[in-house]
């Protein structure tokens, strides 16, 4: 087996010899050459929900300089910042009317310079959320475009003239009729949304409205941003002829990745995209979304193509969808197969939860008081000891549940709203709709940052603009900083021997037994180590052998009992153990 350490040795001795040649350099295998992007441990932050300063209920900008430290103390080593830009918050920042302004809510240009110095100090880089598949109808280029038939900025987006008679149908997953096209009286022509009415498609095919785009992404490259994450860009190519899709592509998530995503032309603009910003600046990329295919994913990330750098697929996101739960063969079988596919080429992000889907303890593990800390504690294991970059979303250090609404009154999300309209229309169970809804909708994630048990959680003041999980006196910051086995000192421990383990981050993969519905153990392997990571995904003791291996050393275990047992391991439920094996 390649010998990694020794690699590295070799590589800092080559870079002290000026005289050695580029020739002489070692080779490696992609998926084992060293990046800062590849070891980080990334830290979601979604603004609106993080923590309030000035008392107007919504998160700030202010609220994350405040607590940088607590940030630090974490272990993670980068922030993922959902949008802060001036936006008249139809989707929650993902409208973007200014892309060089801080929408007023947020705070400042000058607390977002403050913010960026602040985690620049503590060893913590920062990816920003770019949205450049679509603006908001309220952006200037829109209101330009929607003027007149002959305005300059007529083609920065999509237009479909009414006496060409109705559009091919086109898809949009925000709209209460998913019809993507939308009716505007003024030029009685029709344009694109694949998203909400109110976020118009840009026309990428425009070289004049991309290069605007590179600019305004070079502008915060300027300001020192370490990276990007490129909100649905699989979706911008679009054939301006509009040809006809098959009938009923719509019906399957699939199908809409299939015919809305990587296009012909997406590489090309990647590729445009990659020469002017991000090799100029050193920014490293992450594109939301792999396309429908491996080879999609692959085509995003592999480092010869000089695109991307991290692919960020949603498989795993499609699992447990259902009141009826998943299989835990189902839920390996897609990291199984992702990880094979990445062994040697491309890199992967790991995740189980941000912004769009529900909180993974509630989704995945068990969130019933007698299991959460310890199913908490087992899904945060998953994560850190995956081969990948991990993406850990706020309060999930925390072991954060989803929060219970009922009604449709409570919730605040757009996708929820527009979808209870089209599920009424469409006269589905509504009964099953709302507890589908309750389970799975996006506000589950977007609930405050539960930093203490004071009112409102003390993320704000003032009125939250999202109701606090009434459970926040029993599932807080300030609670779990004291005690030694709460979940938030366990994902510490968890940051620090991924950071002290290139094992963890480079390491071989091998799921053990990739059938079993109730135990997930695999092994990570590098040089002379080989580690195993066992855990017990159920409410039952379980047993399981450790196929000839002998236990070198009880690494990190997320209950008090001991697992080990001679040949084998005894697991409580929802217990999670690493274990460095001997070779």
């Amino acid at each position: 087996m390649f010998n990694f350490k020794k690699y590295l040795v070799l590589m800092q001795t080559f870079i002290a010899v000026s005289s050695v040649s580029a020739a002489e350099t070692p080779s490696l295998p992609e998926n084992l050459q060293p990046a800062w992007w590849k070891e980080a441990v990334i830290y979601q932050i979604y603004p609106r929900s993080f923590k309030d300063t000035n008392g107007d209920g919504v998160g700030d900008l202010r609220g994350i300089i405040q607590q940088l430290d607590y940030i630090k103390s974490l272990g993670v080593n980068a922030i993922w910042l959902n949008p802060i830009y001036q936006s008249p918050n139809d989707d929650n920042g993902y409208d973007i009317s200014d892309y060089r302004q801080i929408g007023k809510e947020y705070g400042s240009m000058a607390d977002f310079d403050e913010m960026l110095a602040g985690m620049h100090q503590r060893g913590i880089k920062l990816f920003m959320d770019i949205v450049i598949n679509h603006s908001s109808d309220e952006h200037e280029w829109f209101k330009q475009s929607r003027s007149s038939r002959d305005n300059p900025y007529r083609d920065y987006y999509h237009w479909w003239p009414a006496e060409k008679g109705k559009p091919p149908h086109r898809y949009s997953f925000f709209d209460e009729n998913n019809d993507a096209w939308k009716y505007d009286k003024q030029t009685d022509s029709y344009y694109l949304h694949y998203f909400s009415v109110k976020q118009p498609d840009l026309n990428w095919g425009n070289p004049k409205l991309r290069h605007e785009l590179y600019d305004m992404m070079k502008f915060w490259a300027k300001k020192g941003v370490d990276g990007f994450r490129l909100d649905a860009f699989q979706f911008v190519y679009k054939d301006p002829t509009f040809p006809e899709f098959p009938r009923d592509y719509d019906k399957t998530t699939d199908g809409v990745i299939k015919y809305h995503g990587m296009g012909p032309r997406v590489h090309d603009y990647l590729r445009e995209l990659n020469d002017e910003v991000l090799t100029p600046f050193n920014i490293a990329a992450v594109a939301e979304g792999a396309g429908s295919t491996f080879e999609d994913a692959h085509s995003l990330v592999d480092a010869e193509r000089k695109e991307l750098d991290i692919a960020y697929h949603f498989e795993g996101m499609n699992i447990g969808n259902s009141l009826d739960g998943y299989k835990l063969s189902d839920f390996k079988n897609v990291y199984d197969r992702w990880d094979k596919s990445f062994a040697e080429k491309g890199w992967l992000s790991i995740f189980l939860a941000n912004h769009d889907v529900a909180r993974m303890v509630s989704k995945f593990g068990n969130d019933d008081p007698a299991y959460r800390v310890a199913s908490s504690k087992l899904l945060n294991t998953f994560l850190l000891t995956m081969r990948g970059t991990i993406f850990c979303y706020y309060g999930d250090e925390l072991g954060m549940t989803n929060i219970d609404m009922p009604d449709i009154s409570d919730y605040k999300d757009i996708a929820a709203i527009n979808g209870y309209k089209a599920a009424t229309v469409h006269g589905k169970d509504m009964q099953r709709f709302m507890l589908e809804l309750n389970l799975l909708s996006r506000d589950n994630a977007r609930t405050p940052m539960q930093w203490d048990n004071s009112k409102h959680a003390g993320f704000t003041d003032g009125k939250p603009w999202l109701s606090a999980n009434p459970n926040y006196p029993l599932i807080n910051a300030a609670k779990q900083q004291d005690e030694k086995d709460s979940v938030l000192n366990y994902f510490r421990q968890l940051t620090q021997l991924r950071s002290e383990n290139p094992v963890l981050v480079y390491g071989a993969y091998d799921d053990w037994l990739p059938q079993d519905e109730q135990l997930y153990v695999y092994s990570r392997e590098l040089d002379d180590q080989l580690w195993l990571i066992a855990l017990n995904f159920s409410d039952k003791s379980l047993v399981t052998p450790l196929q000839g291996h002998a236990v070198e050393k009880l690494v990190l275990n997320n209950l008090p009992d001991n697992p080990v047992a001679g040949s084998e391991l005894k697991l409580s439920p929802y217990q999670a153990v690493i274990l460095k094996l001997k070779q």
